[in-house]
């Protein structure tokens, strides 16, 4: 670890501090005064320290960006120029149709701008009073005061490092800072105190790059800065995240299918602020949650931390990857405002201070969104066949009641409509949507209360959280779209879960014990009618209704410097429920995992991680709700279970710097397989359906296997980027057991590459470009499709020989930015797909008599046609 040394000290009598005694008697006050210079530190050395079937619930390759991309190129090249012709003019003669100064004195340009925010102890919480917080090199700086606060004025407007540093505690940096003259967030600051008898007073540098002790392997986390950025995200961070090593969504990439490593989507969780949301995505597929929108407003984020390996003992049902989004609270002083317009919905964001008097800050902020999709619109105009129509909105309240408890209220949620539009003229493919799309209403709800209690020593933290989260989901195909008549396949679910969940968190020297425990009703309810014309038994239908108690309890614990150079972390969880015939028998998902960072050199360039566990995951609630003859059919259901084992080796060339490689390998046991199709649920893939809804044996095995490698280069001198690449095999076997499929995520290539750079305050220019290798999928029986059309019937077995294209995308971001007094501007061009490549798609078919007047299967000719996607977004702060 890096160190830095001050010799800089002020008398002891100015130095009491009657908020927090753990802060050092030594510490440092400077003035308040909004441009104090920040300190100058002196470097010291480095420290150590099959049967086939029909599919009445799926529809292929109903593309929303194919669709989009071969039907309106001229249209969106036409509309975006123009718009960027417009986005591109100065300042002025955007607003100079009025001579009259007064009408648009609000608007005048801005030069400077400020930073503000909060240091504190990132153990206790306590604020920590004249710590200094400045950008390196210049004489910007503040000094906190007695709440902690900081406020650093008239800042010229660009691009900075923002460091914290307070005598005891490490240094940290926040990079990427962007000051504007409206729509600034506060930029926190939580500084560890350094641990040990020291000599002198030091100061360490806390790398960004650097995972937390209690995952110390395949960690990533991204800041707003990057999120906001994000060439072709259009706001939403399931697309956002899919930049990060090892994730990657749909091959034909409409989908939000958070793929990780090999995994399938349904293996990863998310939690808001530490509650569970069962989706993040609008029209998500039942039991899998991928979807092709996002439904969470990124404007609400503090930042996105994803762990694809070494998972808490905190979490439960992750196998592949854990989704965390920290919610920032609202502006504690003034009101803000935020509009926004993007490629297929526009937004308002608003927050501020509740109830505050006149007080200087309030203890109670807000935070609330709205979105309105407007694809409906834009599809009916341009002649698309189906209309996807969605709301969603957010919202997060925060109450200080005292110095150590707080509550937070938090919500998301989102309507959506999935409806069929039948233009005056269609051609094949477009024909072959309309008779195959499904019919979907969607709706989501997600609330949680949390109480947050520091213990009188600052050095125990109590969260207690109660959430419920609900999911409606009305799916219904029919032979006839048009006149939706003819329906041959219905599930409509409502998913309910309350869960209590509470964990404790003791910091003692240089380790950290946490235990805990959650307790969750589930609820489920299904109307389900599914007629299948390839069997001689009669239609299933059912209405059933079920509910069940699901627990566990965890204990972890991370111990730095448990030998020189080497922190270690280890923890078990158990899991039951009152639901399946084995839930109460709580040795079986006895899931213990450690992990092990050595710290190589001296100077911590060299840092090396390995780690071991095992994780299980209830199956979904459709598939646990199944009947067939007024019986649940998979209650034998047995937990998934996951083990896994990861190495890696991080190199530090500088701060700013990381290059590394890992080695991975899950092991699957108890992976659910169809009956029906005899193929593991991991080779239907995952589209406009439901996963799971059929009798299924719990008796497979899996095994995604590979390797990784990653550069990254945090904000320097205004450049930044990350590249990827990851091989890797994911592959299933039936009951059987004896012969492995590959899955439908096994693509075995992955490569992504993300950057930027800003030219001065006003222009910014970013760039995604993403290769995945050929996906494998499975073909349609055409003869006995016949009787089952619009529905079909799959050949698994072509798994084996079937794979798509590799896909190939680059997307361009240009951002130029505009600032006012009070008031800011973002307006950005948005490139897809900027060199034009085809994106690979299963095939579509159509029924139609031959020649001889047989009604016969036959594959629609492909449009190989792939233009560029331009859009326009806006972002306005006032």
């Amino acid at each position: 670890m890096c160190y830095y040394r001050t010799n800089e000290f002020v008398p002891l009598e100015r130095l009491s501090n009657p908020i927090n005694p753990r802060i050092p008697k030594n510490a440092l006050l400077a003035n308040s005064n909004s441009r104090a210079p920040i300190l100058e530190y002196q470097i010291q050395e480095h420290q150590p320290d099959i049967p086939m079937h029909k599919h009445p619930f799926s529809i292929r390759n109903a593309s929303f960006l194919h669709m989009i991309r071969t039907t309106t190129p001229r249209l969106t090249v036409i509309l975006s120029v123009a718009l960027l012709i417009i986005a591109m003019m100065p300042a002025a003669h955007l607003f100079s149709a009025n001579d009259s100064a007064h009408s648009f004195a609000t608007l005048q340009a801005q030069d400077t701008g400020s930073l503000s925010g909060y240091v504190r102890d990132a153990v206790t919480g306590e604020p920590l009073i004249g710590a200094n917080v400045g950008i390196p090199g210049t004489s910007y700086g503040a000094a906190t005061d007695a709440d902690g606060y900081y406020t650093i004025r008239e800042i010229p407007l660009g691009s900075y490092t923002l460091v914290a540093t307070f005598v005891g505690y490490e240094r940290q940096e926040r990079i990427n800072i962007t000051v504007r003259s409206a729509g600034m967030r506060d930029i926190n600051f939580r500084l560890t105190p350094l641990t040990g008898e020291l000599e002198e007073v030091v100061v360490s540098v806390s790398e960004p790059l650097r995972a937390p002790a209690e995952t110390p392997v395949s960690y990533r986390r991204l800041s707003p800065e990057e999120i906001s950025t994000y060439p072709a995200g259009n706001g939403d961070i399931a697309k956002v995240v899919q930049s990060l090593p090892g994730v990657s969504g749909s091959v034909t990439g409409f989908r939000n299918d958070v793929i990780i490593r090999g995994g399938a989507p349904n293996e990863n969780v998310y939690y808001l602020d530490g509650i569970e949301i069962p989706s993040i995505n609008h029209f998500s597929t039942q039991g899998s949650a991928g979807g092709p929108a996002g439904l969470l407003n990124v404007a609400f984020f503090e930042g996105v931390e994803l762990s694809t390996s070494a998972f808490s003992a905190a979490v439960p049902d992750a196998l592949s990857g854990v989704l965390t989004f920290d919610q920032r609270n609202g502006n504690d002083r003034e009101a803000r405002t935020q509009f926004r317009v993007g490629a297929s919905e526009a937004a308002i964001t608003t927050e501020g201070p509740l109830f505050r008097g006149d007080e200087r800050f309030s203890d109670t902020t807000y935070l609330l969104s709205v979105r309105r999709s407007y694809l409906q619109l834009l599809f009916k105009a341009i002649g698309l066949p189906f209309l996807p129509d969605y709301w969603d909105y957010q919202y997060r309240i925060n109450h200080n009641l005292n110095a150590r408890n707080r509550i937070t209220f938090i919500g998301v949620g989102s309507v959506d409509d999935f409806s069929i539009n039948v233009p005056d003229e269609l051609d094949d493919n477009q024909q072959a949507i309309l008779e195959q799309v499904p019919v979907i209403q969607q709706r989501s709800n997600t609330t949680g209360l949390t109480w947050q209690h520091r213990s009188a020593d600052g050095l125990g933290l109590i969260n207690t959280s109660l959430s419920t989260s609900f999911f409606y989901n009305d799916f219904r195909r029919y032979a006839d779209n048009e006149n939706q008549t003819g329906l041959f396949s219905q599930n409509e679910a409502r998913e309910l879960r309350t869960t209590l969940r509470s964990n404790v968190r003791l910091v003692r020297e240089k380790s950290t014990l946490t235990f805990g425990g959650s307790l969750r009703h589930n609820g489920f309810s299904n109307n389900f009618f599914n007629n299948n014309p390839t069997s001689d038994a009669p239609a299933l239908a059912f209405d059933d209704r079920m509910g069940f108690f699901s627990f566990g309890a965890f204990v972890q614990t991370a111990r730095e410097n448990i030998l020189p150079g080497i922190d270690l972390t280890a923890g078990v969880r158990v899991d039951g429920n009152s639901f399946t015939d084995r839930g109460g028998e709580l040795w079986r998902t006895l899931s213990p995992r450690a992990a092990l960072t050595w710290r190589i050199d001296e100077g911590n360039r060299w840092q090396m991680a390995v780690s071991a566990g095992r994780y299980f995951k209830l199956p979904p609630l459709n598939l646990l709700g199944y009947k067939e003859n007024d019986q649940f059919v998979n209650r034998d259901a047995a937990y998934t279970r996951s083990d896994h084992l990861t190495a890696g080796l991080s190199f530090f060339p500088r701060p700013s710097t990381v290059i590394s490689a890992e080695a991975f390998v899950k092991w699957y046991e108890d992976y659910p397989v169809s009956v029906r199709e005899e193929v593991s649920l991991a080779n239907l893939g995952a589209d406009f359906g439901i996963l799971g809804n059929e009798p299924v044996a719990f008796g497979g095995k899996g095994r995604t296997y590979g390797v990784e490698f990653q550069a990254q280069q945090t904000f320097v001198k205004n450049v930044y980027g990350i590249a990827a690449y990851t091989l890797f095999w994911s592959e299933f076997t039936n009951l059987d057991r004896a012969e492995y499929l590959p899955s439908a995520w096994d693509s075995r290539h992955l490569f992504t590459f993300t950057g930027g750079y800003r030219l001065g305050s006003r222009w910014e220019f970013s760039l995604r470009t993403r290769w995945i290798g050929e996906t494998p999928f499975a073909k349609i029986d055409r003869e006995q499709s016949v009787d089952t059309y619009p529905a079909f019937v799959i050949d698994y077995e072509t798994l084996r020989t079937n794979r798509l294209s590799p896909f190939s995308a680059t997307d361009l971001r240009i951002d130029r930015k505009f600032d006012f007094r009070g008031s800011s501007l973002d307006i950005y061009l948005e490139i897809q797909n900027l060199f034009g490549q085809n994106t690979p798609s299963e095939p579509n078919f159509l029924l139609r008599p031959n020649p001889q007047g047989v009604p016969t299967i036959f594959e629609v000719e492909e449009i190989q046609e792939s233009s560029v996607l331009p859009t326009i977004g806006i972002i306005f702060d006032f």
